[in-house]
């Protein structure tokens, strides 16, 4: 039962790390405007993820490895889009 349990928790963890991005993704996407999005902030959280992956494929810990890739992908789309479009999109401007 412990066991089911720690999944249960584990993929409700994972699923809100993964989708905590999307809205901000879409926002940025929509508005083609991300000043508001610290660069600093994004940068460390990227990291994070990458340090999270290694662990995992180091441990052999296959869902926190999935699960922190799924996340590292949706965060670095922000961070991408935040160079992209740091200072708003020029031709709407």
């Amino acid at each position: 039962m412990s066991d089911l349990i720690a999944n249960v928790f584990g993929t409700a963890a994972a699923l809100c790390s993964i989708t905590s991005f999307a809205p901000q993704m879409f926002k940025i996407w929509k508005e083609r405007d991300a000043s508001s999005i610290s660069l600093k902030t994004y940068s460390l959280t990227v990291t994070c993820f990458v340090l999270w992956v290694v662990y995992g494929v180091l441990t052999e810990a296959w869902p926190v490895t999935f699960a922190n890739s799924a996340a590292l992908i949706m965060a670095s789309g922000v961070l991408i889009m935040k160079w992209r479009f740091r200072d708003g999109d020029p031709e709407t401007v």
